[in-house]
């Protein structure tokens, strides 16, 4: 083959012989861009996904003039199991309980639980503390996908962390999210923490359930569907106990209508559906990182919104937070 390399000037098979060349580079290029496809996918979805959560404090807060916490929840959930029949009406049909069993479990947790641990976390402290208690999810989600997954985390992950928490508080408590009280922290208070950080780890195991969904090779939506069913039903003995009790004349309200049909639609069925994927695309791990950026495209979503001023503080902690998440991603 060097022979031919060398004298393929001569014979006309140096010709030939770059024109295979530049085809083989090009079907590697071809291949390269094919496997970056899903993975710029998982990235995308995933930061459309934070970016909406991230908003939802707007809706939500309009809500709790008419509503408590747990009928927004539960109103939400329905909205959006019904828009995702209407979208896929057919049924989808597991195989057996061995499957059945990771749906209801995904139900359970990321739909019942984490909810219902971050209202009630909220009875306890404060929402700029629940708020920075459950955006450290990313770091139980590494834990347990260390020890679930046996994949192997490194230091970058770990500093990265410690990274975005820092900017998360900065971006709470100098963004003016905080109450008066928020760094008072009791009995109560503490209850409240030990609630917030059951959450963070129940959407860990959330996420690590996904993942095991996501390999039945089932349509997206119809997984996010039947999990929302799980969910719905774990949800309904809590109902009276949390005191589901809703204004029903309000719900002809435009301004509660428009925001219900928000969350609904899209924090949850969209949303949901689009984590689904992205958990599919990037892993469990990386994509519980984005949930770093909820905290800061909140106050930026108040600032573009709501007209709330940017402090120096906050932008620092913005950029801290971005800065986390990219170390975060290094070390995983």
């Amino acid at each position: 083959m060097e022979v031919v390399g060398e004298t393929g000037a001569e014979t006309g098979a140096g010709t030939g012989g770059e024109a295979l060349g530049d085809a083989a580079v090009d079907a590697l290029v071809d291949a390269a861009a094919a496997g970056r496809r899903p993975l710029v996918r998982g990235h995308v979805v995933a930061l459309v996904t934070v970016l909406v959560w991230a908003v939802t404090f707007v809706s939500t807060k309009v809500l709790l003039v008419h509503f408590a916490p747990v009928e927004i929840l539960f109103f939400r959930f329905v909205i959006g199991f019904v828009a995702l029949a209407a979208l896929r009406p057919r049924r989808l049909h597991v195989r057996g309980f061995a499957e059945e069993r990771w749906f209801m479990l995904a139900g359970a947790t990321g739909i019942t639980l984490y909810y219902l641990l971050e209202n009630i976390a909220l009875t306890f402290t404060t929402a700029s503390i629940v708020g920075v208690v459950v955006a450290a999810a990313p770091l139980f989600t590494g834990l347990a996908s260390a020890i679930v997954l046996k994949e192997r985390l490194h230091a970058p992950f770990f500093v990265g962390f410690v990274v975005a928490m820092a900017g998360v508080c900065l971006v709470t408590f100098a963004g003016g999210a905080a109450d008066a009280d928020a760094g008072l922290l009791g009995g109560a208070g503490l209850a409240g923490v030990g609630l917030a950080l059951a959450a963070a780890a129940t959407w860990a195991v959330y996420s690590l359930v996904t993942k095991k969904l996501s390999g039945f090779g089932y349509d997206s939506i119809l997984v996010t569907r039947r999990t929302f069913v799980w969910g719905l039903l774990f949800m309904l003995p809590a109902l009276p106990v949390l005191g589901f009790s809703p204004d029903w004349v309000a719900l002809a309200l435009p301004e509660v209508w428009g925001n219900l049909a928000f969350l609904g639609l899209g924090a949850s069925a969209l949303c949901f559906v689009t984590w689904n994927v992205a958990v599919r695309e990037l892993g469990p791990v990386r994509t519980s990182l984005y949930i770093y950026l909820v905290p800061a495209l909140t106050v930026l979503a108040s600032a573009a919104v709501l007209g709330e001023p940017l402090t120096p503080l906050v932008v620092l902690g913005v950029l801290l937070t971005i800065a986390g998440l990219l170390l975060s991603e290094r070390g995983k």
